[in-house]
C-alpha cells in the first residue's frame, strides 16, 4: 500500500453492473473502490491509479481476465500486484491457467462476503510484508555474502523475518531468495513450534485473529520454550539452508505445488511458491519438522559478493505452509 493513502485501493474488474455493485457494497467501507468493464480499461486503470489489489473477472468480451492478468504480469510496472480472480469459471484447467499466470487466489460467484474481505485483507498484508522485505533487502549491506557457514536461532515472526533479510543477503538475486525463506521460516515457527494447524489459520483468518493467536501461543507455557535454527552452508556450487523446529512435523507433499483444491483460502501457497520460484529444490526431511532449501549457483557467479537481480517469477502472498 502506497505511504501516502489512507486506505488501500482496489480495482474491481467486470463487465456485469451487478457484479460491480454487489462488490463495492462490501468494500467501500474499508477500501477506495475503483471500476473497470473491460480487460483494456483495466490496464490503463491500473497506470493510472497504482491499486493496491485486483479483483478480476475472468469471463469478459475482448479481453479475457487471463489475458489481462497475463499483460498485468508481464510490465514491471504492475508485476507485483496481488490478482484474486473473481469467477464462476472454476474447473481445475482454469484454475491451473490462472495459477499460472500469476494469481493465486480465487473467489468464486456468487461472491460471499466474509470470504471476500478475509481474502483481500490477508492478501493486502501478505502484499505489504513482501514489499518491505525487498525493501529492506535492497537496504541491506551485503556482507552476508561473505558467508561460508552460519547457524542462527529463531524464536518469533518478527525475529523469522528480519534473519530472512539478512540471510538471502548470501544469494544471488536476494529479492526472490528473502521471499521462499520468509514463508519457510514463518511456517516453522507458526506450525512448527506452535502448532497451529491449517483448518486453525483459515478459521483465524476468517475472523482476523491469527497475529493474536500466534503471540498468545509465543507467551504461553507450552510453547515458550521452543526455538527454531536456520543454518546456512556455501560451497562453491550452491547454497544449502537447513531450517529446522522443535514441532510434531508434517506431511509436506500436499503443499509442495499449488493444489487448485486449495486456491479458494486465504492461505497455503507459502512452501510452494519457496520450491517454485525461490529456490532450485525444496526438501522436508524426516518427520516433516526439517527442511532442506538448495540454491545452485550459476558459473561465473562471484562467490563472496552476490549480485542483484530483479524478482523473477510470479510471487504473491503467503505466510507459511498457509
Amino acid at each position: 500500500m502506497s505511504m501516502n493513502r489512507e486506505r488501500p485501493v482496489i480495482l474491481v474488474v467486470d463487465d456485469e453492473p451487478i457484479n460491480i455493485e454487489v462488490l463495492d457494497e462490501i468494500l467501500r467501507r474499508d477500501y477506495v473502490v475503483r471500476f473497470a468493464t473491460n480487460g483494456t480499461m483495466a490496464l490503463e486503470m491500473t497506470l493510472r491509479h497504482d491499486p493496491d489489489l485486483i479483483l478480476l473477472d475472468i469471463m469478459m468480451p475482448e479481453m479475457s481476465g487471463h489475458e489481462v492478468c497475463r499483460r498485468l504480469k508481464a510490465d514491471p510496472r504492475t508485476k507485483p500486484i496481488p490478482v484474486v480472480f473473481v469467477t464462476a469459471m472454476c474447473g481445475k484447467e482454469d484454475i491451473v491457467e490462472g495459477l499460472r499466470l500469476g494469481a493465486y487466489y480465487y473467489l468464486t460467484k456468487p461472491v460471499d462476503p466474509p470470504a471476500i474481505l478475509a481474502v483481500v485483507a490477508a492478501a493486502l498484508q501478505e502484499y505489504a510484508t513482501y514489499s518491505a522485505l525487498r525493501e529492506e533487502v535492497n537496504r541491506t549491506a551485503s556482507t552476508f555474502g561473505l558467508m561460508e557457514s552460519g547457524r542462527f536461532r529463531f524464536r518469533t515472526l518478527d525475529e523469522a523475518r528480519s534473519l530472512a533479510v539478512l540471510l538471502a543477503k548470501a544469494c544471488p538475486q536476494s529479492e526472490k531468495r528473502v521471499l521462499g525463506l520468509t514463508e519457510l521460516m514463518i511456517n516453522a515457527v507458526e506450525h512448527g513450534n506452535l502448532g497451529i494447524t491449517y483448518q486453525e489459520k483459515s478459521a483465524l483468518h476468517k475472523r482476523g485473529g491469527w497475529i493474536e493467536e500466534v503471540e498468545r501461543r509465543l507467551a504461553s507455557v507450552e510453547y515458550s520454550g521452543r526455538f527454531a535454527t536456520i543454518e546456512l552452508t556455501r560451497t562453491e556450487h550452491e547454497i544449502q539452508f537447513m531450517i529446522c523446529d522443535q514441532g510434531e512435523g508434517f506431511d509436506a507433499k500436499a503443499f509442495m505445488k499449488i493444489d487448485p483444491a486449495r486456491v479458494f483460502d486465504s492461505h497455503g501457497r507459502g512452501i510452494a511458491m519457496a520450491n517454485m520460484f525461490s529456490f532450485d529444490e525444496v526438501n522436508y526431511l524426516g518427520k516433516g519438522n526439517e527442511v532442506l532449501a538448495v540454491l545452485r549457483l550459476e558459473e561465473g557467479i562471484s562467490w563472496s559478493v552476490p549480485k542483484e537481480h530483479g524478482v523473477q517469477g510470479a510471487l504473491s502472498p503467503g505466510g507459511g505452509k498457509g
